[in-house]
């Protein structure tokens, strides 16, 4: 205990107390004279090139629940949708807090003028009374709600009690910034007017808008070419691992958006042919302005009627060198260390079977980081710490174990180790019938292609 004390000491700065004048010792910020309290949370950090938007179901009775850590930073927004209520990013800054907590502070909030409201207009604060009375019963646990905070910054967090496993009440998806977001993060956007079209540089012009789409041929310029131009984009690993199937006819160049500083940048685009597998389109985007790279696998052709679940036994380090394309939509389960990823947890990704290990792991500490932090409790820990080993053990092999991935469009890719499928007996593949909830979760049980049918048969 001593050494860690000595690692990170406590800081203890003398501050002013904005209500009452006097001064104070800083830690977390209290006040001894008024108490006065101010626990802001302010990151240090970069922000995440995604927003996140955390949604949690707090059931009736549940305490516990309600007792979850939370991580709200200032550009967050806290939504209760059963009560209509949202609580605006400048309402409450950034605070490590619980469920409860952020609840009932926006409830002191809402309160505090309410003797006023009542001599100004009592209708209004008749109205606010109500909604308090619910709002307080969201916080005390007597109500049934949804808990939701989105944060275009992607540094909001909500605790999640059996990581690194899923939480059945506790969903997370990721989203791109809208330009309207992403300049309240104090990121140069452009407006995207005739204006600001015309103002803009020469050398700009030449940069962003090419005179057309620009093509790197494969049989005059040659395929090296093509490789860097993928290389820029991805990496020169994803570039070697799909050169390795057959090298793009011509890689084309438009001009985009950076997703993560809505900066002007440059998409490569082109499309390859995998043996055993299908075509892909594969798009890779790099951001001269901050840097960030994006790499994204399309499939090709039509949606297929069946899905696909793919499975391969790893008995040698050999196996961990397969290439893996995993799609957005797909799976990922390893039933030796009880591990289930649900579809858009690492996106589309060209890798390798250990390289998708790696990335897992990587992901699931960005997703769980009150099992990692200080306020972490020891059960927590030991949980990741355990988690931890048996995915190391994965890599090393130690004991044969399967890798699982189920998709319902069958865009996911597993190579095998001999000349055909049929020679490889590690690796499986099983077509599956979509359930009703996997239709609709893809858009299909909607989708009309009459239209479209009646054209081609034009």
């Amino acid at each position: 205990m001593a050494a860690v004390e000595e690692e990170s000491p406590l800081q203890e700065i003398e501050s002013l107390c904005m209500r009452c004048g006097e001064n104070v010792v800083l830690m977390a910020f209290e006040c001894p004279h008024c108490h006065e309290r101010n626990n802001e949370v302010q990151f240090a950090g970069q922000l995440q090139p995604q927003g996140c938007c955390h949604t949690l179901t707090v059931l009736k009775g549940d305490t516990k629940v309600l007792s979850r850590q939370v991580v709200k930073s200032d550009s967050a927004t806290v939504q209760i949708p059963e009560l209509e209520f949202e609580v605006p990013p400048e309402a409450q800054r950034g605070t490590l807090s619980t469920v409860e907590g952020v609840l009932l502070r926006a409830a002191e909030e809402i309160g505090a003028l309410q003797e006023e409201r009542k001599k100004v207009d009592p209708s209004k604060a008749e109205a606010l009374d109500n909604f308090l009375v619910k709002l307080r019963s969201c916080a005390a646990g007597e109500s049934t709600f949804t808990f939701i905070i989105s944060d275009p910054a992607g540094n909001s967090f909500i605790e999640n009690p059996h990581a690194p496993a899923p939480d059945p009440l506790l969903s997370v998806k990721f989203y791109d910034r809208s330009k309207e977001e992403q300049e309240a993060l104090g990121f140069l956007v452009d407006s995207g007017g005739e204006e600001s079209q015309i103002d803009r540089t020469s050398e700009e012009k030449h940069k962003y808008i090419p005179a057309g789409t620009q093509k790197l041929p494969h049989g005059t310029v040659g395929a090296s070419l093509a490789h860097r131009a993928i290389a820029q984009g991805t990496s020169e690993d994803v570039a070697a691992t799909l050169f390795k199937y057959s090298a793009p006819e011509e890689v084309m160049t438009f001009p985009s958006t950076c997703s993560s500083c809505a900066a002007r940048c440059e998409t490569r685009m082109y499309a390859i042919n995998i043996p055993y597998f299908k075509e892909m389109i594969v798009m890779a985007s790099i951001c001269d302005m901050c840097g960030y790279r994006n790499s994204e696998l399309k499939p090709g052709g039509s949606i297929p009627a069946k899905g696909k679940k793919v499975s391969v036994k790893i008995f040698s380090a050999k196996d961990l060198c397969r290439d893996v394309i995993k799609s957005d939509t797909s799976t990922v389960s390893i039933p030796e260390v009880e591990l289930d990823l649900a579809p858009g947890t690492l996106g589309g990704l060209v890798t390798t079977v250990e390289g998708l290990i790696q990335q897992i792991l990587e992901r699931l500490k960005g997703m769980n980081e009150f099992v990692l932090g200080d306020s972490a409790d020891t059960e927590g820990k030991e949980r990741w710490k355990d988690f931890q080993l048996k995915m190391e053990k994965l890599l090393r092999v130690e004991q044969p174990w399967t890798l699982i991935l189920e998709d319902p469009l069958a865009n996911s890719f597993i190579a095998p180790i001999t000349d055909t499928f049929e020679d490889d007996s590690q690796l499986h593949i099983e077509e599956f019938e979509r359930t009703w909830q996997q239709n609709e979760d893809l858009g299909l049980n909607d989708m009309d292609t009459s239209s479209a049918d009646v054209a081609y048969d034009k």
